[in-house]
């Protein structure tokens, strides 16, 4: 039996003749760049979020970028002020604060969940420190009332990676919704994903909102006049339809995602192998399934001659990456133990049944 990974065909198969339609339809109109699609799903993913305002960018890195851009041009942020980020998230989260002159400040997860460790956060808080970042890692809520709270005793804006984790829940409230703003990421591979790239920053605040979409359009809000020192970010028609195709299947797709890891947590009975943990069911939605082991490499090869695709997330933590150099002497062993025994298994909604209990027998064999 050979399983992939991930399969974008089967993903994509399954609404196919919706989203052929839905391609079409932008097509005919003869409308690409900001129109009828674009705002269909801004105010229908919106109203998915929770939200006042979402506004597409060409990509989930260019959101978080862009919401601190906007800070900056709102006097909220200025050059050299301090970001709090976990320090073992995906490079975006990262880039995206140095891309604006800002300073990223590493805090640890905890290896139980790999999301930041609230109880690290306020021994990192200087008087430069001016938000923080949490990434909703894996598809895991990272939002806790103590976050909010420390935000509040200290001034600071809370931003959301929510990249991973859309339909993601906490105390019924959805993830990019919970904090001042949000990025979010429609890369194909995730629970909602685009035929290519695309992005969004959700917000409730109205003077952001405008700055973030002005700033993703060259820096205008009306044509050929230009407010800020903006960039090209947006969303094209034909993506946008996509999504607000693949939108009405979300929930629906998150559940299939949730019942694959129950199977997975309650049948792989290998002490070898360390899997993530459901605490509150709605705070997951299981964009990727994470597990550990000792023996990583050899259980990817293993996995591997049995026809089984396996992904790592990620290989290098960002203190390691050539790209900041600066940090390399850095320590930070629970990141580091993350990314040396970190493999992802296949979970997603196009799982069969028997491909879901053969992975669960070979890890079982392993």
């Amino acid at each position: 039996m050979q399983i992939p990974y991930l399969s974008l065909q089967k993903i994509t198969d399954r609404n196919s003749a919706e989203i052929h339609k839905a391609v079409s339809d932008v097509i005919d109109s003869g409308w690409y760049l900001q129109g009828k699609a674009n705002k269909t799903f801004e105010e229908n993913y919106a109203r998915y979020i929770g939200t006042e305002y979402c506004i597409g960018t060409a990509n989930g890195l260019d959101a978080l970028s862009i919401i601190l851009h906007a800070y900056k041009e709102l006097g909220v942020l200025a050059d050299g002020d301090e970001v709090i980020v976990p320090s073992n998230t995906y490079i975006a989260s990262i880039l995206a604060i140095t891309q604006n002159n800002l300073v990223p400040v590493l805090v640890e997860p905890y290896i139980t969940t790999y999301q930041i460790d609230e109880n690290l956060i306020e021994a990192k808080i200087t008087n430069k420190t001016k938000a923080i970042m949490i990434v909703h890692l894996y598809g895991r809520c990272a939002y806790t009332d103590k976050i909010l709270n420390l935000c509040k005793k200290y001034k600071l804006k809370l931003i959301e990676d929510n990249a991973q984790a859309h339909g993601c829940m906490f105390n019924g409230k959805k993830t990019g919704s919970l904090g001042d703003a949000a990025g979010h990421s429609f890369y194909p591979g995730k629970n909602l994903g685009a035929l290519g790239d695309g992005g969004c920053v959700t917000t409730n605040d109205s003077v952001l909102a405008e700055a973030v979409r002005s700033i993703a359009n060259y820096g205008s809000s009306k044509k050929y006049v230009f407010k800020y020192k903006g960039q090209n970010s947006r969303l094209d028609e034909i993506q946008a339809a996509v999504l607000d195709v693949k939108l009405n299947y979300l929930d629906r797709d998150n559940e299939i995602r949730k019942q694959i890891a129950e199977q997975y947590i309650s049948k792989i009975k290998n002490g070898k192998i360390i899997l993530p943990q459901i605490s509150v069911r709605d705070s997951n939605v299981f964009h990727v399934f994470p597990v550990r082991t000792e023996n990583r490499d050899s259980l990817q090869k293993y996995l591997q001659e049995k026809g089984i695709g396996t992904l790592i997330h990620y290989p290098i933590p960002p203190h390691k990456q050539e790209c900041y150099k600066e940090w390399n002497s850095l320590s930070f062993p629970i990141s580091e133990k993350i990314h040396a025994q970190e493999l992802s298994i296949p979970l997603n909604p196009a799982l069969l049944q028997n491909e879901i209990d053969y992975i669960i027998e070979v890890l079982n064999e392993w």
